[in-house]
């Protein structure tokens, strides 16, 4: 099945073209600054071709989506004869709410419930709601799939996403713990499962480290999540690029006395100039100039770089407990994935849980990995995340399950 998967964020839309028969990306592409008042530079990169960039102004989303079809049907750069060749249509949808605990087919119910879920996620949903309403103008007969980044979460228990306030509020208003990163927890969770069966090592006690500029870690017992460090929003958890994870939340009153600001100002420092940013001043809240300005003397960024760690660590021993122990840690997304150093620093202490860091596999691991001595009882594995792949094979198995 050849699946077109849409990433859309306020004034942007990604998207790829899978074929889910070959795994292959057939072409995949970036609209940037879409809007009535900007030029946008729009990127179509297609599979064994030049990519074509184009500077042009897109007013909104649906002109962003039809370029993007009529670059997949363009006869000296697209990859497609026709639309006709394209199957479905799968969507990143971020916030399904307590409705939906896996993937759905998009009609009036689950745009009711995206929408009904907008309050939980005022910058998101919308932006999603937009790209399926464009696609479902340009190709209203194909089959529409959401994928929810909460989705993997809603198997965690109770005492894991009830929050510690007067009960009414998450009756009222399903104030509760709902976790993001949830497609890439799933598709590391499961490509961790499916290594460590070929393995031979034991399967049930995993903990997925998201590590980038946004972060969140997951405990997963048995394939299914049971806890996650982010919350009602992104914002908990992790010290993360801007924002500032976990806080007392009196530091909000604090500040808006203090300093006289007000609550939308402190949510904005809070999520923007937070994190790694805020500790090293205003550096930088990529890991890679944090790294070289420590290695440089820079006291700041050193701070801001034990902070993630400590803090990662802290929450792999929290969810080691919380399992019962240990089976794998699996690291992944940009810092995750590419950074051997932090993976270092994060697994700092942890031989208490079994872990036995291979230093020299470590430094030299490209792609899938599992860069634990041979004798560790807890493996460390590090595994490129896929998300639109994940998308891709969700929008399938929905699609064929509907047709039955």
């Amino acid at each position: 099945m050849k699946i077109f998967v849409v990433n859309c964020g306020s004034s942007s839309l990604k998207y790829q073209f899978i074929d889910t028969e070959t795994r292959e990306v057939l072409a995949s592409g970036l609209a940037e600054r879409i809007g009535p008042s900007s030029t946008g530079e729009f990127t179509h990169k297609p599979l064994g071709k030049e990519p074509v960039v184009k500077q042009v102004t897109m007013s909104e989303h649906s002109v962003a989506v039809s370029l993007a079809l009529e670059h997949l049907a363009n006869p000296d750069f697209g990859v497609v004869s026709s639309l006709g060749d394209i199957d479905a249509i799968g969507h990143r949808v971020v916030h399904g709410g307590v409705n939906y605990s896996e993937s759905v087919l998009i009609d009036e119910a689950a745009i009711d419930v995206i929408k009904g879920n907008i309050p939980l996620s005022p910058l998101h949903n919308p932006a999603n709601l937009m790209g399926i309403e464009a696609c479902a103008r340009i190709l209203p007969s194909l089959p529409q799939v959401a994928v929810f980044d909460t989705a993997f979460h809603q198997t965690m228990p109770e005492v894991a996403y009830v929050y510690p306030i007067p009960y009414e509020y998450y009756e009222k208003h399903k104030l509760r713990k709902y976790g993001f990163h949830g497609t890439s927890h799933r598709y590391v969770a499961m490509r961790a499962i499916d290594m460590l069966q070929k393995a031979g090592m034991p399967t049930s006690r995993i903990i997925t480290c998201h590590l980038g500029n946004g972060s969140s870690c997951a405990a997963v017992l048995n394939g299914k999540c049971i806890d996650t460090s982010m919350g009602l929003t992104p914002l908990e958890g992790l010290a993360m690029g801007t924002r500032s994870g976990s806080i007392d939340p009196a530091i909000i009153k604090f500040l808006c006395e203090t300093e006289g600001l007000s609550l939308a100002e402190v949510d904005e420092i809070l999520n923007k100039k937070s994190g790694m940013y805020g500790i090293s001043k205003g550096l930088s809240n990529d890991f890679r100039d944090l790294i070289a300005a420590a290695e440089g003397g820079n006291a700041l960024a050193q701070l801001a770089l034990d902070i993630f760690f400590y803090r990662v660590r802290a929450v792999i021993g929290s969810y080691a407990a919380a399992l019962g122990g240990v089976d794998a840690i699996v690291f992944t997304a940009g810092v995750g994935e590419n950074s051997s150093f932090a993976r270092e620093k994060i697994l700092e202490g942890t031989g208490f849980l079994g872990v036995e860091l291979d230093y020299a596999a470590n430094n030299s691991q490209c792609g899938e990995s599992d860069v634990s001595t041979p004798g560790a009882k807890a493996r460390v594995l590090v595994v490129p995340t896929n998300e639109e792949l994940m998308i891709a094979l969700d929008t399938q198995q929905v699609v064929n399950n509907s047709s039955k």
